[in-house]
């Protein structure tokens, strides 16, 4: 792994954060995207590059303007020699997601269109980007981050749920068409995760518990769950492991 090169949206906190953690920890080199907050990009990045003597950069991308990847990837062209694996991992919240976030009877197209557009059309656009450039390497892996939201019933999630749900079917067509280029395509699906971002929901104490109780092994998951998976997935003991979704929930969608 070490001198390769990751690519993933949304790496400043929770679940892509520690993802990149992951991969720079094994040497790989990091090409993170933020939303806002420069700043805070830049000593992630610095911090990352003197701790484990690697090289990492952070580009700024509106996740619900897609095409913007085309700019960001031609800047990591400059930047990077390679890109071997891709993680979508970057969402929304906030304004954008109103109307979308929301029980059934209170959703709004506009809400959808924007959680529809950050999981599965930003995919779409990233991976093509990744694969332009894995060809030239001999292949490469992509990956897009989902949650047990589509398979769990999860109140006022139907928005991201059924986006979920579509960005997972896009993950086996891109997988049965890419594998001729030596490059797999999974998705790693989580339970909830003990992230900032489910601390500010209002219910997080209930949906806290609720995943306690229902997951067999007795705990919140971590952001560090997910990354490990990741990990295994882009490496070569995962080489044979394509156009599925892994999901990491404790146990708890069986239940």
């Amino acid at each position: 792994m070490k001198g390769k090169t990751l690519v993933i949206s949304g790496g400043t906190r929770g679940i892509g954060k520690a993802i990149v953690e992951r991969f720079a920890k094994e040497g790989v080199n990091i090409a993170f995207t933020y939303n806002s907050n420069e700043e805070l990009a830049n000593s992630i990045a610095k911090d990352i590059q003197e701790r484990y003597r690697i090289k990492a950069k952070a580009y700024k991308l509106n996740i619900l303007e897609p095409d913007e990847y085309k700019t960001v990837f031609k800047s990591i062209d400059e930047d990077f020699e390679r890109v071997d694996f891709f993680i979508s991992n970057a969402i929304i919240s906030g304004r954008p997601v109103v109307g979308g976030f929301a029980p059934f009877m209170r959703l709004k197209p506009k809400g959808l269109n924007n959680i529809y557009t950050a999981t599965v059309l930003a995919f779409v656009v990233g991976a093509q980007e990744a694969v332009k450039r894995m060809q030239k390497t001999g292949g490469g892996v992509i990956i897009s981050m989902s949650s047990t939201g589509n398979i769990v019933y999860t109140p006022n999630y139907a928005g991201h749920g059924s986006s979920k749900a579509a960005v997972e079917t896009m993950v086996k067509y891109a997988a049965a068409e890419l594998g001729e280029y030596n490059i797999r395509v999974n998705a790693v699906s989580g339970g909830p995760i003990d992230t900032d971002a489910l601390r500010a929901f209002p219910n997080y104490e209930e949906v806290k518990a609720e995943t306690i109780k229902r997951a067999s092994i007795k705990r919140m998951g971590k952001p560090e769950d997910l990354a490990g998976a990741c990990y295994f997935l882009c490496s070569d003991e995962a080489g044979w492991i394509t156009g599925q979704t892994i999901i990491v929930d404790g146990g708890s969608s069986f239940k």
